[in-house]
């Protein structure tokens, strides 16, 4: 994720989704998650206090700072290019499970009273953003890292 003064999505020239002030997420999905890595991810981003305070620190959430969320699924997270010079996407979802995965996230996310806007699944997609700080965090449901 990626804190962002704005940001915005395209599909073939056209705007399908932007946001003015908060968080881009790119959601990659494994092929073994499920709704609990969704209801932590969810919980997660609502919470994590990566906007400045009136002193500068990170010290305010999404919530607190009425932001939104750009929310753009992007398998590619999982390439593994550790052998040779093609990456491998085998430990990404099937598309049903990352889709169906990807859906119950927005739902999650709104459920915070969050404004999230989206991209496309598995569409070609030109994504813009200005990200503040840079603040960019890497979040993973497995804490694999």
């Amino acid at each position: 994720m990626q804190r962002a003064k704005n940001s915005k999505v395209s599909v073939d020239g056209i705007t399908i989704g932007a946001i003015e002030h908060g968080l881009v997420v790119f959601l990659g999905v494994e092929n073994t998650d499920t709704l609990h890595d969704v209801d932590y991810l969810a919980r997660k981003i609502a919470r994590i206090r990566i906007f400045p305070d009136e002193d500068g620190k990170m010290n305010r959430s999404i919530l607190d700072v009425q932001g939104q969320i750009l929310l753009i699924s992007q398998f590619t997270l999982f390439g593994d290019a550790h052998k040779g010079n093609r990456p491998s996407f085998v430990q990404a979802a099937d598309p049903v499970l990352a889709n169906q995965l990807y859906q119950s996230l927005i739902n999650a996310l709104e459920q915070y009273n969050i404004v999230v806007e989206t991209g496309q699944f598995q569409q070609q997609m030109s994504v813009s953003l200005i990200n503040e700080g840079p603040v960019t965090i890497i979040m993973d449901s497995n804490k694999k890292f």
